[in-house]
């Protein structure tokens, strides 16, 4: 009876209040913490058995059963997502996507506080023999980035034109079919796609690119509640080791052995 009025009392947290009530978390769809990513981005989030899955998933879990309600994604363009076009807009409450936190993202939408340490990283074809940034550039070869991310800035920083793909799949994709010799993405994604050996067959990771990039859940400029819970859930969880658990569940390593 205890854990009822407690999962009530959550629920109503989230769900009521007057609307504008700053101590309030107001949510887009009662009931639901409705969440923007963009699919696939192994293994922070993508399709298994019809469910999409990852960390980022299991991340943003941790708010909403502390609110009480369930997640519910929304597949969308990455571009709509760090422009805070659906925040803004209201058709989502947070957007976990593995997105890095920037200077010029946050004049659109408001971060959690870090949950996540990234970097970038080349992957090429074996064949190629390549072992930096620089080999990609004296060779003159072709690299792919996703659209909007900052992999695509750091190589375009670098003098690169690099090809955009809208999602992790197609980028893959087109290296697999030589539209690209090299793409640019972050480290935990390229260390899952070469844990298939089909594709380990083939391809290598080039180097990593210590970028010191962070991941945060963003949020709908001003939206202190959630921000709050968002933070809380991710703060407790770290201390009471559901957090080290989670990392543990789709990295295979301990977070503080996560360096590049």
């Amino acid at each position: 009876m205890v854990l009822l009025f407690a999962a009530a009392c959550a629920k109503k947290s989230a769900d009521s209040g007057a609307a504008g009530d700053p101590t309030r978390v107001q949510l887009v769809n009662p009931g639901k913490l409705t969440v923007c990513t963009n699919v696939p981005f192994e293994p922070f989030q993508f399709y298994q058995g019809g469910k999409v899955v990852g960390f980022d998933v299991d991340i943003v879990d941790l708010a909403a059963r502390d609110l009480g309600v369930t997640q519910e994604i929304v597949n969308i363009d990455f571009a709509l997502i760090k422009s805070g076009a659906v925040l803004n807009s209201g058709k989502c409450d947070l957007a976990a996507a593995g997105m890095t936190i920037t200077d010029e993202r946050k004049q659109n939408i408001d971060f959690s506080e870090p949950y996540f340490d990234a970097s970038q990283a080349l992957m090429a074809r074996k064949d190629l023999h390549l072992t930096t940034l620089d080999d990609v550039k004296s060779k003159r070869l072709k690299i792919g980035a996703l659209s909007s991310t900052t992999g695509r800035d750091y190589v375009r920083k670098m003098g690169f034109d690099p090809m955009e793909f809208p999602d992790s799949a197609r980028q893959l994709l087109a290296l697999q079919t030589g539209q690209v010799d090299v793409l640019i993405q972050d480290l935990p994604v390229v260390r899952t796609w070469l844990r298939k050996p089909e594709i380990a067959a083939k391809f290598v990771m080039v180097t990593s690119l210590n970028t010191g990039e962070r991941y945060g859940v963003g949020m709908r400029k001003g939206n202190t509640s959630l921000a709050k819970a968002v933070n809380e859930a991710i703060e407790a969880a770290k201390k009471d080791g559901r957090y080290a658990a989670i990392y543990k569940k789709w990295f295979d390593i301990e977070p503080d052995s996560a360096a590049p």
